[in-house]
């Protein structure tokens, strides 16, 4: 079991329990004790739990939390790690990024936080509460900059609607990592909020470069709201999940598509067709 997987069963717990021991967690997990001792010092810096002698202890605002992020953040977990590691692969010094809301979107920043060091002088603008937290505890050691839409909070852990639109109208971003619920050949991508649906359609307005992050379950999918058409993302990453007709549909519809294989390197596919235009 990867770490972020047995972190957020440790959350989960938490959300049960206002408090865990390490013995306790270890033997459901089936790991060593220092292991789980470690992953409760992550969840501590990164503000999500309190470390307290023998176990872990629920913070306050933890059992107040929406479910929404802590149902679905370990869901496909092995398919959105391989898909954070591409996606960092495309950051360099002193880009402007955009994280929209979601769980894919927080492992590429769980990644972005992992490299700091090499990664100098980024800006982050995020809609995305739990990457923003993460992120923040990042700043003092590194000169990241975090910048927060604001807006209306969802369950998955987004802040979205008129506020958070307002503010990406005056911001620009080099790149923009999207995290979505649907996506479909015809229709788009989509999302079944509506206010969201919007909100990701501003940060595809503020950016240079829309890359889409989406696991192999959320392809022919339909949502309620529209965000935009296919031909406004440059590059769909992906895992080998994927069946191989749906990945030459999608291929050939955007100029770079990318299959992320959680065991082994990842392939590339550019896409011989030209965009066309919406």
């Amino acid at each position: 079991m990867l770490a972020p997987e047995r972190q957020a069963r440790i959350l989960k717990e938490l959300q049960l329990h206002e408090a865990v021991r390490v013995a306790d967690i270890a033997a459901l997990l089936n790991v060593s004790e220092m292991t789980i001792r470690r992953d409760i010092e992550t969840l501590d810096q990164n503000g999500l739990a309190r470390k307290i002698h023998g176990g872990a202890m629920r913070l306050a605002r933890l059992s107040s939390l929406e479910p929404g992020f802590l149902l679905n953040v370990d869901k496909e977990l092995v398919a959105k790690l391989a898909i954070a590691s591409e996606a960092l692969k495309l950051v360099q010094p002193g880009m402007t990024l955009a994280l929209t809301g979601g769980t894919t979107t927080y492992q590429l920043a769980v990644a972005l936080a992992a490299e700091l060091d090499r990664l100098r002088n980024l800006t982050v603008v995020t809609n995305s509460l739990k990457a923003a937290e993460l992120l923040y505890h990042q700043q003092g050691s590194s000169d990241l900059k975090v910048i927060v839409t604001g807006g209306e909070r969802t369950p998955s852990e987004a802040l979205v609607g008129p506020v958070a639109c307002l503010a990406l109208r005056n911001l620009n971003t080099d790149i923009c990592f999207m995290g979505v619920h649907g996506l479909d050949v015809d229709r788009g991508l989509t999302s079944p909020n509506w206010l969201e649906a919007d909100t990701n359609a501003a940060f595809i307005d503020a950016t240079t470069r829309v890359v889409l992050l989406a696991d192999a379950s959320k392809f022919q999918v339909r949502s309620l709201a529209a965000i935009a058409p296919i031909s406004a993302v440059d590059t769909i990453i992906t895992d080998d999940g994927i069946r191989p007709a749906t990945a030459d549909l999608f291929a050939s519809r955007v100029p770079n598509f990318i299959t992320a294989a959680p065991n082994s390197a990842a392939s590339l596919t550019t896409a011989t067709a030209t965009r066309k235009s919406s």
